[in-house]
């Protein structure tokens, strides 16, 4: 009893979302065109990873090799971007990662996936908040931080914020009004800021490449001293380090990269437009792709001008670039980039908070978040209730959290969903496109028919008795692709904690990589030997399965860059999100309550669907 008790919590939590016909029906407005999702990808990528971390990161993190870390980084995005190009062109809806996860690996996964991306978008929109408000405050002389720090402070390094930030919580209030109005008026909103803001980006880059000097991509002790403050300065000087290109090693460049993943992390809003795109298999491809692009074009022109007009270890990381502008001499275009940077922060801040409600009304409408989050309003036709939340919320970390905190704890969430949505690509490239499963039901589409399973040989694993996928090929995927989750995530557990060792040449530790390297290599000759589905796509992820694993590698190696302090911080987070699904979703979700609905006849009969389709698509 006990037993067949467990058996059936367990398949609770690895139970799928069925993909039926009519999924391309919705009850949002389907209002957005290709330019739109570019818009709103480049206008929520380009801000705060410009205007605010590259100072950050160039002033004690990286130095000029900030450069690499952003290229290394946007790396890790194209990967991940590819995956999410695949799955927006299969299911045309509102989710994202969370809708892609629960389609293919199950419903507990696509909790953990949808509350760390509500998690990301929260962080996202309160950290470019109080970017904004920290970018005003340098414009007009730092009187609104000064006078809060005297007045209202607050003793809880780490964690709050030195002051409340009245401003940001407002901003953030004032663009929930905003989106509540609905998606087009936002959209409309996006397309002009983000052209002001790439206007001003280039301003920025052809003026450090006229007045920037190589030399500060050279400096040494000698410039470090004489850049000394003298007795009436204000200013401090940061780390020199080794001085050179790449003033604090190896270990700078990855521990930068962490950071500056943040500064793509824009391009899964387009995503989340699956419900709201006119052709979404089509426009949400191309804007992932187009709207990387151009964010790495103008990080890295960017990020390059500003450690060339002045040293890094003079930056101002509240607001560099207006500061690398006065230090040149350029005064009156030190106010110009600030108010094109604000400009250029509210498009961000506004392409932040559009995704989150998206993501939130797709859990409530499934039953795993509360119902009443799933409203939508009759004339806007937006998810009001989730909109008017989740800004309550984000403002609320806006007026009391600390920025860098919520950086690197919003990375780990953003990491975990790509890491999660590269694995979904890879197991449902292999599975079976001609059948949809849930519990005891069972749907079959019209068309070739399903090779029946043969029994798993050692030869069948290398050399498959069928050229398209069939049950027994699909599950061979999903435990392989298990089992490199697994082994990648200890693999880059040796090399993050024990790198010592490994340098100085340690043969235990050498053999443990060699003999993870070996399986990792054999099971992905596994996967990489079973036939994969033949389904007409807008866009497939080329080089199966190398790209999704390199991918994966890549994100949870990032994640074990942060400090024991930000896991933390992300284990209280999971516990309220797990609190909420056991006590809540789990009983309520739309799959639970299909199981207990006697089978309909609808749902056993032989369908006939045009495979060009969304919804074919999709399956």
């Amino acid at each position: 009893m006990l037993w067949q008790a467990l058996r059936r919590f367990g398949q609770k939590l690895v139970r799928r979302r069925t993909l039926e016909p009519g999924m391309a029906e919705t009850r949002l407005t389907r209002c957005l065109n290709t330019l739109d999702l570019v818009a709103l990808g480049v206008g929520s990528t380009l801000g705060a990873g410009v205007y605010v971390l590259a100072g950050e990161v160039a002033k004690d993190k990286a130095g000029p090799s900030i450069v690499i870390c952003f290229l290394v980084a946007a790396l890790s995005s194209v990967l991940a971007g590819l995956c999410y190009a695949e799955f927006g062109a299969r299911v045309p809806r509102s989710g994202s990662a969370y809708l892609y996860s629960y389609v293919t690996v199950g419903e507990l996964w696509a909790f953990t996936t949808g509350w760390n991306l509500i998690l990301s978008y929260v962080i996202g929109t309160a950290s470019v908040a109080r970017a904004w408000s920290s970018a005003f405050d340098n414009l007009i002389g730092n009187h609104i931080s000064q006078t809060l720090q005297g007045s209202i402070s607050l003793h809880v390094p780490h964690i709050l914020a030195e002051y409340p930030d009245f401003f940001a919580m407002g901003l953030v209030l004032l663009l929930t009004g905003l989106l509540a109005l609905g998606a087009s008026e936002s959209a409309l909103v996006t397309k002009v800021f983000t052209g002001m803001n790439l206007l001003v980006l280039g301003f920025v880059i052809v003026s450090g490449f006229i007045k920037g000097d190589l030399h500060n991509w050279k400096l040494t002790q000698d410039d470090y001293e004489l850049a000394m403050p003298g007795p009436n300065d204000t200013y401090s000087l940061g780390p020199l380090g080794s001085g050179g290109f790449v003033p604090f090693g190896f270990e700078g460049i990855l521990r930068g990269t962490a950071t500056c993943f943040y500064a793509f992390v824009g391009f899964d809003c387009i995503a989340t437009t699956g419900e709201e795109a006119q052709n979404p298999q089509r426009s949400i491809p191309m804007g992932i792709v187009i709207s990387l692009f151009i964010c790495f074009l103008a990080y890295f022109g960017v990020s390059s001008a500003l450690t060339l007009m002045m040293p890094y270890y003079q930056l101002q990381p509240e607001s560099p670039l207006p500061e690398a502008f006065l230090h040149i001499g350029w005064a009156p275009a030190r106010y110009v980039v600030a108010v094109g940077s604000l400009c250029a922060l509210s498009t961000s801040l506004l392409g932040s908070m559009f995704p989150m409600p998206r993501v939130i009304y797709a859990m409530a409408e499934d039953g795993l978040l509360f119902r009443v989050l799933a409203r939508i309003h009759t004339s806007t036709h937006t998810p009001i209730v989730a909109t008017v939340v989740s800004g309550i919320i984000a403002a609320f970390m806006a007026f009391l959290f600390e920025l860098t905190d919520l950086v690197d704890l919003m990375s780990i969430g953003t990491l975990l969903a790509y890491s999660l949505v590269a694995i979904c690509v890879l197991i449902l490239r292999y599975q079976p496109d001609q059948e949809i499963k849930n519990g005891e039901e069972e749907v079959e589409l019209q068309g070739e028919k399903i090779p029946e399973a043969k029994k798993l040989t050692l030869q069948g694993l290398f050399c498959p008795f069928n050229s398209i996928p069939t049950q027994l090929t699909g599950r061979v995927v999903y435990i392989c692709s298990s089992l490199l989750a697994l082994l990648l995530t200890v693999l880059c557990l040796v090399l993050v904690k024990w790198p010592i060792p490994l340098h100085s040449g340690d043969t235990v530790w050498i053999a443990v990589v060699v003999l993870l390297l070996v399986l990792i290599a054999g099971i992905t000759g596994v996967i990489w030997r079973q036939p994969q589905s033949s389904t007409s796509l807008h866009f497939k992820v080329p080089a199966l399965p190398l790209l999704p694993l390199v991918s994966i590698f890549v994100n949870i190696y990032l994640m074990m860059q942060m400090t024991a302090g930000t896991w933390a911080r992300f284990g209280v987070w999971m516990l309220i999100g797990f609190a909420i699904y056991f006590g809540y979703g789990i009983q309520h979700s739309l799959e639970e309550v299909k199981s207990d609905q006697p089978p309909l006849k609808s749902r056993t009969k032989t369908v006939d669907l045009d495979l060009s389709s969304p919804c074919a698509h999709s399956i």
